[in-house]
């Protein structure tokens, strides 16, 4: 699920910034963070995988104009169980009217559309504002109120810069006061309310809980006006993360299990193999390394990284040495080293250096997988893959812009494969995607992960899993694809991610499972060995056709949910609705029917064929547009 933070006119950078940074802290990784413009707001279908929506502090004229084609949108969004956030300016907007420094040349006011709070924000309540400005801004104090018990809390220190009261909130029926300013001339004036509406829920802040006080401006905002509190900045900044908590929980989300907020550091890379297949592992070591110094650790730059190769047995001290270095280096992940542990011979790490992945397991489940299918080692020494598992990405992406999350129980890798383009077409990479999507969705259906449980596992083109339950269709999974061309080969490296074990509000594997089914042990290591076992045989034919996906096709639209559907094209004027046929076996389109008689493409064709990466898709919701 997404938390949308707007970004369009009148949003304040520095507001945008730290809510964005506020939200990723507190709610990763059950939850995508990520920016939504006015345009997408007002035409895109995000409200069926929206969680909350943030209106940050900024300027509310602004907001006016820019929002007035999806106010509409948003208002049913929360009214029908949707959650919304308002920020200083976004909270004056979600109110029924605004009465802005009424009398003064700055004034602004008027009614405004969304109308969570059946009332009137009104301010500033404190004198001073000005745009553009910290003059005005200050360190404010208020009586915070948990509305579920009654306690009281007071807070001290959080930015103000520009905000309101919401006026007469005791006497308005759908509104419960949060908070209460304690000092100056706004003193016992409401500063934050938490509103039903509808079957939603909005939170409004006329104060900025986001910003951290040990950073600016508010650390500045408590040297100038509250000196007397700078020496306990810590123990504020404490009080302000849990404001922030008990806002996302009055709005539904469910927070991940709290952690010290610190930067992770990349744990060290434990290069491993089977017996079998220590020969070949061997010489694609010594053929990487053969221009570097021998030394320890084998130093190895390319542009972008530098890697330390440690050719030695698995030993803890060297892990704790590795992690202290990496502490005391640099804090950008992509300025850190990586660490390499080169385990020779087919020697394996004992399973608690890898707690969350039994890599022992996972070879003897491998190789009963592959014995099942008919897959024997002679074949499997002519193709040696590399396979790289993460408990925790700390770059994940996602196609395009997308990023990609890595909550706990999800299987996370990425496959390296080499092909020599002089036997296998370049245009037919394409379908390397759709070979693995398929090849996840079979496995899941193996025996030695879900069995029958697995049967509503599916494909959404081009390379989504999802599963269908009797509440939808939810995704569990993602592939990228990426290539690389180089002296007359193709390396291609496939990432997937895959939710497993993952607990709510995530939707996994384990969640199909029926309650009361506890014979059905699913595990990271049987669900992974059945992948690779599954996608080897699937390869081994794709190679020997050459790239032709014929021989998966019926399969593969047996598996997808999109046979025969209907979704509006917007990627052509006017917009027209089309029916999905399937795939063209040439590049891998997407083939779509219009349902309009006598339309024809500008080629003069009856259908009309549609690339990933030229269209974003969101089929779930019937909807193919433009990207912009």
């Amino acid at each position: 699920m997404n938390v949308l933070v707007y970004n369009g006119p009148g949003v304040s950078k520095t507001s945008l910034s730290h809510t964005i940074s506020t939200l990723k802290t507190l709610l990763l990784p059950n939850y995508t963070v990520q920016t939504i413009t006015p345009l997408s707001l007002a035409s895109d279908p995000w409200t069926a995988t929206c969680a909350l929506l943030v209106l940050p502090g900024g300027r509310d004229l602004p907001y006016v104009a820019s929002l007035a084609q999806s106010n509409a949108l948003i208002s049913s969004f929360v009214r029908n169980g949707g959650s919304f956030l308002g920020l200083c300016a976004g909270a004056y907007y979600a109110c029924r009217r605004l009465e802005w420094e009424v009398g003064s040349e700055q004034e602004v006011s008027g009614d405004r559309p969304l109308n969570f709070f059946h009332g009137v924000g009104r301010g500033c309540v404190y004198p001073g504002f000005q745009y553009e400005s910290e003059n005005g801004a200050r360190a404010v104090s208020l009586l915070v109120s948990d509305i579920l018990t009654g306690k009281e809390e007071q807070l001290n220190g959080l930015y103000y810069n520009g905000g309101g009261e919401f006026l007469e909130a005791k006497n308005v029926p759908n509104a419960k006061i949060l908070a209460e300013y304690t000092n100056g001339d706004a003193a016992g004036k409401v500063a934050g309310v938490c509103c039903s509406v509808g079957n939603g829920v909005a939170v409004l802040w006329a104060v900025h809980p986001e910003y951290p006080l040990t950073l600016e401006p508010a650390l500045s905002a408590i040297t100038n006006t509250r000196p007397d509190i700078k020496d306990c900045i810590a123990q504020l900044e404490e009080q302000r993360w849990r404001l922030m908590r008990e806002s996302l929980r009055l709005l539904g989300l469910k927070l991940p299990v709290p952690s010290n907020v610190k930067t992770l550091q990349p744990l060290p890379q434990i290069f491993t193999s089977t017996p079998e297949l220590a020969p070949a592992i061997a010489t694609m070591v010594e053929s990487l390394l053969q221009d570097t110094v021998e030394s320890e650790p084998i130093i190895l730059k390319d542009r972008t990284n530098t890697f330390y190769f440690h050719r030695t047995a698995y030993s803890p001290d060297l892990v704790d040495r590795i992690q202290i270095s990496q502490e005391t280096g640099p804090t950008d992940v992509d300025d850190m080293v990586r660490h390499i542990i080169v385990l020779d011979g087919g020697s394996i790490p004992p399973v608690d250096a890898t707690p969350a992945f039994n890599i022992s397991q996972y070879y003897m489940d491998l190789n009963a997988a592959q014995r099942e299918k008919g897959i024997f080692s002679d074949r499997r020494q002519k193709m040696v893959p590399l396979l790289s598992l993460a408990t925790h990405q700390l770059n994940g992406r996602g196609r395009g812009s997308n990023t990609w999350l890595s909550p706990p129980g999800c299987l996370q890798f990425s496959l390296l494969l080499r092909l020599p383009l002089s036997h296998f077409p370049a245009s037919k990479l394409v379908f390397i995607q759709y070979l693995f999507g398929l090849a996840v969705v079979e496995a899941c259906q193996s025996a030695s992960v879900l069995g029958t449980f697995g049967e509503n596992v599916r494909l959404k083109w081009p390379n989504d899993i999802y599963v269908v339950t009797e509440h939808g269709a939810a995704k569990i999974g993602g592939i990228l694809v990426n290539t690389s061309f180089m002296a007359g080969s193709v390396d291609v490296i496939v990432g997937c991610g895959l939710n497993v074990l993952s607990p709510s509000p995530l939707t996994s594997l384990y969640q199909i499972i029926p309650t009361g089914h506890n014979d059905t042990e699913l595990s990271m290591e049987r669900t992974a060995a059945a992948i690779m076992a599954t996608f080897d045989e699937m390869w081994s034919k794709f190679l020997s056709s050459r790239g032709s996906f014929e021989p998966f096709i019926d399969l593969y639209l047996r598996k997808w949910l999109h046979s025969d559907q209907l979704v509006k094209l917007t990627t052509v004027d006017p917009p027209i609705m089309v029916r999905i046929a399937g795939i063209t076996m040439d590049h891998g389109l997407l083939r779509t029917m219009p349902e309009t008689r006598n339309y024809f493409s500008h080629r003069g064709d009856d259908y009309i064929d549609l690339q990933p990466d030229g269209n974003s898709f969101d089929l779930m919701a019937g909807l193919i547009k433009a990207k912009t």
